[in-house]
């Protein structure tokens, strides 16, 4: 994997460039929490991550890890490291995340985010905000970028359902997309894709900071 220095914008640029998807899910953080950091759990709902195999944790906590997005054809790998905490004072917790690959079949290439999770009086406001460096160009990009948005949202709502119901996500394949007549599929419209005045990073944690290359 290249050691190349960070292009990512997670900084200024990314407030302005980057992705945001936020949702609301009716369960306690333990169980949201579970399901999404769960490695062998986390590729069963989102769309993003066919496979994701971590190493074991550093001293300071981080995690290393290789994800896959098979596509039929070719399956794209890469490496990420990755930081969870949940000592934050408001009862929440953050996940912070560093992503990389030099597969040229991959429209994301070097990249970072972040996961917040908010307990609210109606469940857990799980948030996310990430960018990357486009792999086939800012151009292809125009039309990329809106579809990992809503592959990302879509997931959400998929997550979301499977910790309320207990539906396993595997009941909603991606066809499911389609089936207009199902009212309790899951939708990408639920989610909140707009970002806050202070852009996608608005509740990025200071942990992402501190993370290295992977």
């Amino acid at each position: 994997m290249s050691r190349r220095p960070s292009r990512s914008r997670a900084g200024s640029g990314a407030g302005v460039r980057g992705l945001y998807v936020e949702i609301v899910v009716r369960a306690d953080l333990d169980e949201v929490w579970r399901l999404t950091q769960d490695p062998e759990l986390h590729p069963r709902w989102d769309l993003r991550f066919s496979a994701i195999t971590p190493e074991s944790p550093l001293l300071d906590g981080t995690t290393r890890f290789t994800y896959e997005r098979a596509l039929g054809v070719h399956t794209i790998r890469g490496t990420g490291v990755s930081l969870g905490e949940r000592t934050h004072a408001d009862g929440g917790a953050t996940s912070a995340l560093r992503f990389d690959t030099d597969d040229p079949w991959s429209p994301l290439r070097d990249g970072r985010g972040y996961w917040r999770y908010i307990p609210t009086a109606e469940g857990v406001r799980f948030i996310t905000g990430y960018d990357y460096e486009p792999g086939f160009g800012r151009l292809a990009d125009l039309v990329i970028r809106p579809f990992v948005r809503w592959m990302t949202a879509w997931s959400f709502d998929r997550l979301r359902i499977w910790a309320e119901t207990g539906v396993e996500p595997e009941r909603w394949p991606v066809a499911s997309v389609i089936m207009f007549w199902r009212g309790d599929r899951p939708r990408a419209r639920r989610c909140r894709t707009a970002p806050p005045p202070r852009g996608a990073f608005a509740f990025v944690p200071d942990s992402l900071a501190a993370l290295e290359q992977p």
